[in-house]
């Protein structure tokens, strides 16, 4: 008779990219925003892994089979306009060329391999980029768009709590699909640039108010392929705590869903 291992109860493993950032007098850091780590752990119940920004030197061949999603987190910096053919930026924008040079291809090799992903602010518009879409520098220059920037002078919880617009979401796709209780919903917003030309073979999942694109899905992706401009991270709290807000904690339950169908068919393929 024989005997079937049991497959091992873990939580699947979910990488969050890193931002290179170098503080005055002191070493360069590869950091992770503590509340992206926190929303893949508690919001959408995975391990967190900190992918360093290693450009060409991180080897994702032997990376992604071992992973079961991957986070694209929002930063301060934006991409650099020359791998979207965009216009040299002003001299005062921020930019992180080593996270450029990770995430842009991790994107490509991530969708290409089926392993789920979910892109927040920056990481909505490198998914974009990586794909073949342009951007808007400043949206808020552009004429016709709302002025989609937070209130620096704000305190943090106030930039982030604030729902600044309101989102239609688009029928029949992801997005309607795991929130099929509002076609309208109120966002917060904290960017700057958006998207000019969507890249080929992403779909519109939400716009705002004004018509700029809010949110997208990769047609006939292997698995979850979803991007948002605002920032879900902030407000996945379960609904007994401070700030829930039920929207956003379905985004993250959706994501971690998706890491867990692809964590169980890896160990499967594991414990056959």
């Amino acid at each position: 008779m024989s005997v079937t291992t049991p497959i091992p109860d873990t939580l699947p493993l979910v990488g969050v990219n890193a931002c290179s950032q170098q503080l005055p007098g002191r070493h360069p850091f590869f950091i992770a925003g503590e509340k992206y780590v926190r929303a893949v752990a508690e919001g959408a119940g995975a391990l967190p892994l900190v992918i360093p920004a290693l450009g060409e030197h991180l080897p994702m061949a032997q990376m992604l089979p071992l992973l079961d999603g991957i986070l694209l987190t929002g930063s301060p910096s934006n991409i650099e306009p020359h791998h979207y053919q965009g216009d040299p930026s002003d001299p005062d924008s921020e930019h992180d060329p080593k996270r450029d040079a990770t995430t842009l291809p991790l994107v490509r090799a991530a969708v290409a391999a089926g392993v789920p992903i979910l892109g927040i602010c920056r990481g909505f518009q490198e998914m974009n980029v990586a794909l073949g879409g342009r951007l808007y520098q400043k949206v808020h220059e552009v004429g016709h768009f709302l002025d989609h920037r937070e209130d620096k002078n704000a305190s943090i919880d106030v930039q982030y709590n604030t729902l600044a617009h309101r989102i239609q979401i688009q029928a029949g796709g992801c997005l309607a699909q795991l929130w099929p209780q509002d076609q309208e919903v109120m966002v917060n917003s904290l960017h700057g640039q958006g998207i000019e030309t969507l890249a080929p073979g992403l779909r519109i999942e939400a716009v705002a108010e004004d018509g700029l694109i809010e949110a997208f899905s990769v047609m006939g992706a292997k698995s979850f392929a979803l991007a948002v401009q605002w920032h879900p991270e902030w407000q996945w709290h379960p609904s007994d705590q401070v700030g829930d807000f039920p929207f956003y904690r379905a985004i993250f339950k959706a994501f971690g869903d998706a890491c867990r169908a692809r964590h169980a068919q890896r160990l499967a393929s594991l414990h056959p």
